[in-house]
């Protein structure tokens, strides 16, 4: 198990460029749905802040959209984007393949499969509004709920939900599992991204 400082000192000093691990997040993380899923001609919502989370979010969405219809709800400020996140969204932003919705135009329950892309391991203390609401509505959702590193709204490091969190079917790690997911080891599938051991 991984603290959320162990993997970004791991990130940090493992010479693997952040747009080469964020492709290699994203790409697994689509892979990884392709094997527990059957995603042709599915409908997928990616849910994404502005954090790099968000960002493996949106990479992920474009390697799923030539099997799936793929909306993204994006709930972050564009202007918040790190560079190699903008990078991706832009990508997105461009490919037909993939809709953007809105939060007041959304149907969570019209999706099979929900990618909870929002925080991962940035969330602390109560989460903002729009994020709860969104978190409610997915977690209300009969889709399968696929979380990104961890399920948004839970504390990486104790395990701790200071308000709501995504209630996800598969939660994909990169490296290693994050040590707030003590006793969710049957939901965790680690995936690799590059990282050496």
């Amino acid at each position: 198990m991984i603290t959320a400082a162990e993997m970004m000192e791991l990130e940090r000093t493992s010479g693997v460029p952040v747009h080469t691990l964020m492709e290699n997040a994203g790409k697994a993380v689509a892979s990884a749905i392709k094997e527990k899923q059957d995603v042709k001609d599915k409908k997928i919502l990616i849910a994404a802040y502005h954090g790099n989370n968000g960002g493996d979010g949106f990479v992920a969405a474009r390697h799923l959209c030539d099997d799936a219809t793929v909306d993204v709800l994006f709930v972050g400020d564009e202007k918040k984007l790190k560079p190699e996140a903008a990078a991706n969204y832009k990508r997105i932003d461009e490919n037909v393949k993939v809709q953007f919705v809105d939060e007041d135009g959304v149907d969570f329950d019209e999706y099979d499969i929900i990618v909870d892309a929002l925080l991962g391991t940035g969330t602390q203390g109560p989460l903002k509004p729009l994020l709860r609401k969104v978190i409610e509505g997915v977690n209300a959702s009969k889709a399968f709920k696929v979380s990104i590193d961890i399920p948004s709204g839970i504390n990486p490091d104790t395990g701790e939900v200071a308000d709501i969190a995504v209630n996800a079917d598969l939660i994909l790690c990169f490296h290693d599992i994050k040590a707030g997911l003590k006793g969710m080891e049957d939901k965790v599938e680690v995936v690799d991204i590059g990282i050496q051991k």
